[in-house]
């Protein structure tokens, strides 16, 4: 199936952290005046985590965040490394970390029922508390892509596969095209060239 339409809806780019865990979706929606629900990959880490800990915060990445975060939390697990280590982090009234800089707003939830589908877990939350944290323009999926140079994680719901290019090893990062320039550097992580994987 060609997912391209999918890239028409309008999708912000959030963090959603629980405990010891967090990562990067374009899923998640307000459904009614103190309700969301959010889509996060069963093979996801955060997925383990939501479902035991049952609480989490969502961040609204603004056009200003760095692609870093992107990386950290788009394209690593919790599971293997902190996450955070890098990165000026607060608490919430939970005690869950979120990311300060760079984040438009903080969402606080807790978990009421999760809907099994498919490769996904839907969470429908509660709001328990809300929190400006800044004016910057919040980032939508569209200018993640379009002018962030972003590219679509494995384990995200738009992702489609390359038919041919060379993908970085260490974030995911798929440069679409027969040949790889021997400077390139890639947009995400900074890996150079020469670490690049050949796909068919």
């Amino acid at each position: 199936m060609n997912k391209e339409g999918l890239r028409k809806l309008t999708y912000g780019v959030y963090i959603i952290n629980t405990k010891d865990s967090g990562c990067v979706v374009n899923t998640l929606t307000q459904v009614t005046n103190d309700n969301v629900i959010v889509a996060i990959n069963k093979e996801n880490y955060t997925n383990t985590m939501l479902k035991k800990y049952k609480k989490f915060n969502a961040t609204v990445l603004t056009q200003n965040t760095d692609m870093k975060v992107i990386q950290t939390f788009g394209f690593t697990s919790s599971k293997d490394t902190d996450k955070y280590v890098d990165f000026k982090t607060e608490r919430d009234s939970n005690g869950i970390k979120y990311l300060k800089d760079h984040m438009a707003a903080l969402i606080e939830c807790e978990v009421k029922n999760e809907i099994d589908l498919d490769t996904h877990t839907i969470f429908i939350a509660k709001v328990i508390n809300t929190k400006k944290l800044s004016d910057e323009e919040v980032m939508t999926y569209d200018y993640y892509h379009k002018v962030k140079k972003g590219v679509t994680p494995p384990k995200a719901p738009t992702y489609e596969k390359t038919k041919k290019g060379y993908r970085c090893p260490i974030c995911g990062y798929v440069y679409e095209g027969d040949t790889l320039p021997d400077d390139f550097v890639c947009p995400i992580c900074g890996a150079p060239a020469s670490v690049f994987e050949k796909i068919d």
